[in-house]
C-alpha cells in the first residue's frame, strides 16, 4: 500500500458556476424573466404601431412565456436549464431586431449585454462558448442592416459596435477569472492550517462527514487515524518554536508523501493530526499506520547544526468495528491514541485496552515502538 504521488487536495470551490451562489442565481433568473416579460409589452405596441404585426405577436406570446418561466423558476431542479431557456431565445431575439426592417441603429447596443448576462449566470467557461457565437452574428447582422461600408460613418458605425463588444467581453473575462482566483485564494485560507498547507480542523471534518455519506452509500470501509506527536513540547522548549515549526510542516509533508492518493491529511491543532483512510480494512490499516510511524521516527530535522527527531502515536478508529458516527469515530481514535501515549509512546493503537475481566482470562498485548 505505497504511493509515490500526494492525496488529491481537498479544496473545492462552492456549487456554483459563477459569482453568484445558486440561490442568488435564482433570483437573478426570476427577475430576468418577469423584467423582460414587461419589457415587452411595450415594445410589442409599438411594433402594432410600426406595422410589424408579426413580430409584435411573437413578442407578446414570449411575454406569456416569461411570465411562466417567471414562476416555474423558483422551485425548478433544473435551474440551468431555465437559464440557457432564457438566454439563448433573448440572444437569438437580440440580433433578430438587429436586422429587422426599419430597425433602429441604436438596436446594436443589446449585442454589448450578451457577455454581461452570460458571464453572471454562468460562469466563465459556459458564459463565453455561450455568448461568443451571438455576438459574432450580432456584429454580422449590423453589417447587414448597414448594408454597405463605403462611408467613414459607416466604418465608424461597425468598428463601434466591434470594438465596443470585444473591450466589454475581454473586460468581463478578465475580471470573472480575477474574482474566480480571488474567491478560491479565500476558500483556501478558509479551509487550510496556514503553516503547513494541510486541511485545517473545520475542513476535515467536513470532508470526515463526505467520507462516512459517501462510504455508506458504496458500502466501503475507511477509517480515521488521530496522530499526536511525542514530547512535542521539548522540541520547542530546546530548539525554539522555529523548529517546532518546521517540524511540524516536515511531519506533514512525510505523511503526505506516504499516504495514497485517496487519503486525506489535515492538522487538528497543534502537534495533532488527522488521516482519513478510504477502502481500506482493518488489518490493511494497521500495517499502512506502522509504516507511517516508522517513516516519522526515521524523519529528521537538520536544524542549525542539530538534527531533530520526533515520533508520533496513533489512534485508529474502523468504520467496521467502529460504526459511522463521525463524533464516536473522534472519541474512540482519541481514546486509543492517548491509551497509546500512557503505554509508551511511539505506538499504533487499534484496539481498546481490556477491561479487568478480560484481563484474567487474556494475556497483555504488546505493543510497538519504544518510550522516548
Amino acid at each position: 500500500m505505497t504511493s509515490s504521488h500526494q492525496p488529491t487536495p481537498p479544496f473545492q470551490t462552492p456549487d456554483t458556476r459563477s459569482g453568484l451562489s445558486n440561490r442568488h442565481r435564482r433570483v437573478l433568473a426570476r427577475w430576468l424573466y418577469a423584467v423582460t416579460g414587461v419589457s415587452l409589452i411595450p415594445f410589442a405596441v409599438l411594433q402594432i404601431v410600426s406595422g410589424h404585426v408579426i413580430l409584435a405577436g411573437a413578442e407578446l406570446v414570449a411575454s406569456v412565456l416569461l411570465f411562466t418561466g417567471y414562476l416555474r423558476v423558483a422551485r425548478s431542479p433544473h435551474l440551468q436549464r431555465w437559464i440557457y431557456g432564457y438566454l439563448i431565445p433573448l440572444f437569438i431575439f437580440f440580433n433578430v431586431i438587429i436586422i429587422v426592417p426599419e430597425a433602429s441603429i441604436s438596436a446594436s447596443v443589446w449585442v454589448l449585454m450578451m457577455p454581461v448576462l452570460s458571464y453572471l449566470l454562468l460562469g466563465k467557461r459556459e458564459g463565453m462558448i455561450l455568448c461568443l457565437p451571438f455576438m459574432v452574428a450580432g456584429s454580422i447582422g449590423y453589417l447587414y442592416f448597414l448594408e454597405n461600408i463605403d462611408s467613414a460613418r459607416s466604418v465608424i458605425d461597425f468598428l463601434n459596435l466591434v470594438v465596443g463588444g470585444t473591450l466589454m467581453l475581454l473586460f468581463i473575462h478578465v475580471y470573472e477569472q480575477r474574482r474566480e482566483e480571488a474567491e478560491q485564494r479565500l476558500i483556501n485560507l478558509a479551509q487550510t492550517d496556514s503553516l503547513t498547507g494541510l486541511a485545517n480542523r473545520n475542513r476535515f471534518q467536513e470532508l470526515l462527514a463526505r467520507t462516512i455519506a459517501e462510504s455508506q452509500r458504496s458500502n466501503s470501509p475507511y477509517a480515521l487515524v488521530v496522530l499526536d506527536l511525542d514530547r512535542f513540547k521539548q522540541v520547542n522548549d530546546t530548539f525554539g518554536h522555529e523548529a517546532g515549526d518546521r517540524l511540524l510542516k516536515l511531519v506533514g509533508q512525510t505523511l503526505i508523501e506516504r499516504l495514497r492518493g485517496t487519503d486525506t491529511v489535515g492538522r487538528l491543532g497543534g502537534e495533532e493530526f488527522g488521516l482519513l483512510l478510504r477502502d481500506v480494512s482493518c488489518d490493511d490499516t494497521t500495517q499502512l499506520i506502522e509504516q507511517v510511524r516508522e517513516r516519522i521516527a526515521d524523519t529528521q530535522l537538520r536544524y542549525r547544526g542539530q538534527d531533530i527527531s520526533v515520533t508520533a502515536s496513533f489512534g485508529i478508529a474502523h468504520s467496521s468495528r467502529d460504526g459511522h458516527q463521525a463524533d464516536a469515530l473522534f472519541r474512540t481514535a482519541d481514546r486509543r491514541l492517548y491509551q497509546g501515549k500512557r503505554g509508551g509512546r511511539n505506538v499504533v493503537e487499534s484496539h481498546d485496552e481490556p477491561s479487568n475481566d478480560e484481563l484474567t482470562t487474556t494475556p497483555p498485548r504488546t505493543r510497538k515502538g519504544t518510550d522516548v
